[in-house]
């Protein structure tokens, strides 16, 4: 996780309420509700893509609207967003929009929150993002996310702050990896030892569709937002930022007070997202580098052309007053989670490859119990109560988890006290136990669910009750 920080005095968040002034309409006359506006179509369906540079071949992929470039949505806050997704592959589809405190029943977990959307048919997202923030489009069916992700479906929504800090450009950069054949196609899915261990890792990565590095040229001085976002099946990684001062203003969607990065790198599993605002260097480039064996740069940032005048320092963009400024821990609901399954491995034989035995469907459990479609909530609060998970990772591999439906501070571990951010994604390592605290606000059935998306399909999930 992000380096602890002591919190600081937050600012406002700019449009947290929005003024509503009424339209004078004469005397007797009825209110015209306005109508809603025609959904923007999303179609998912095959097509091709480029993944390594050339001249290697053309990858036979899935995307959205025939475009090798996932889509960024943008909306500002305040604003609704409707979505039509057609679904033109041949696998039941859904999206989740990862990070949305979402009303439950567009949360996007098909064969959950919705029946998935079956090849050749429609369904309509239609909900106001109660925050601005950077989030995840992902696709998220019980049993079947692994190929939709791993074929590249995935996409960003931001939705913009009434009033944003003072930015020259701001850049989303999403994170893909993809697992090749040497003729360039697709690996085949469904392989039992990539979900009961590591997850399906990529030997190719992506940023915005395209081949690593994604460049961006600008003038020295320029302020730059990058929104970064994993959108890998499993991969997890650092990201370091290398001859660039970053400051870290939003993590998971969410407003923090600034801070710069620890080592000037970032803990980047699966979901997780960051906002950082950066100053373009007076001369020669910086780079956003994964840490991936010597290091793989994800985006190149290079000087070009006449300084531009210096930026004000840089601010918090402002708390989210939507949030409680605390949480009462006094009479919290707690629950112990512990996550079970995988593959085994021969500590004596540590490069022997890990080993499992047991039923290709239900490889993880959560409680004992693998999360299939028809699982009953693992607990029910009323709306308003105060829950504290215990989270035990009891597995040889680190776990990367999402709570869906509602954003939660991660606790010390020897005390109550928190880390000053708000999560909704992080990754708890083999063996420990981390626990987190959250208002469920928010009614309706939610999971807890891991964002690799080959452990998801074989049961590392379960769900909670909100009444």
């Amino acid at each position: 996780m992000p380096p602890s920080t002591p919190p600081t005095r937050r600012a406002l968040l700019a449009g947290a309420a929005l003024a509503l002034v009424p339209a004078v309409r004469p005397p007797g006359a009825r209110a015209q509700t306005p109508p809603p506006t025609e959904p923007r179509a999303l179609t998912a369906a095959p097509a091709t893509a480029r993944l390594r540079p050339d001249p290697a071949p053309e990858t036979p992929v899935w995307s959205f609207d025939g475009r090798s470039v996932p889509p960024v949505l943008r909306t500002k806050f305040g604003e609704p967003v409707r979505l039509r997704l057609d679904n033109r592959t041949d696998k039941p589809l859904s999206l989740h929009w990862h990070g949305v405190r979402n009303r439950n029943a567009m949360d996007g977990v098909g064969g959950v929150t919705q029946a998935p959307v079956q090849p050749g048919a429609s369904f309509l997202y239609e909900f106001t993002p109660p925050d601005a923030g950077t989030f995840l489009i992902r696709p998220l069916v019980v049993g079947g996310s692994s190929e939709p992700g791993g074929r590249g479906l995935a996409g960003m929504l931001v939705v913009e702050e009434a009033k944003p800090p003072v930015v020259d450009r701001d850049v989303p950069l999403l994170l893909q990896d993809w697992r090749l054949e040497p003729d360039g196609s697709l690996a085949p899915f469904g392989q039992v030892a990539f979900a009961a261990s590591a997850g399906r890792l990529g030997n190719a990565l992506t940023v915005n569709g395209r081949p690593v590095p994604e460049t961006i040229e600008a003038a020295p001085g320029t302020r730059l937002r990058l929104r970064l976002a994993n959108g890998c099946n499993a991969r997890a990684t650092r990201i370091r930022f290398d001859g660039l001062k970053v400051w870290v203003v939003a993590v998971d969607g969410q407003p923090t007070d600034t801070f710069e990065p620890l080592r000037a790198t970032l803990p980047f599993p699966p979901g997780t997202r960051y906002d950082v605002l950066l100053d373009v260097p007076a001369e020669g480039k910086g780079a956003v580098t994964a840490l991936i064996a010597q290091g793989i740069p994800l985006a190149v940032v290079a000087a070009k052309g006449e300084s531009v005048p210096a930026r004000p320092p840089v601010a918090p963009i402002g708390e989210n007053r939507l949030l409680p400024p605390e949480i009462k821990l006094q009479n919290a609901v707690r629950r112990d989670l512990a996550i079970a399954g995988g593959a085994s491995l021969d500590k004596a034989k540590p490069d022997a490859p890990p080993s499992y035995t047991g039923d290709p469907t239900r490889i993880w459990t959560v409680n004992g119990a693998a999360g299939t479609a028809g699982s009953a909530p693992l607990f029910s609060v009323k709306r308003g109560s105060v829950v504290v998970l215990a989270l035990a990772n009891q597995t040889a591999f680190p776990q990367f988890l999402h709570l869906h439906g509602h954003v939660f501070r991660l606790l010390h571990p020897l005390d109550d006290g928190w880390e000053p951010y708000w999560l909704d994604t992080f990754q708890l390592l083999e063996g420990r136990t981390a626990r987190i605290a959250f208002q469920a606000d928010n009614p309706g059935r939610w999971l807890i669910s891991a964002t690799a998306l080959e452990r998801f399909d074989t049961g590392l999930w379960t769900s909670f009750e909100v009444t």
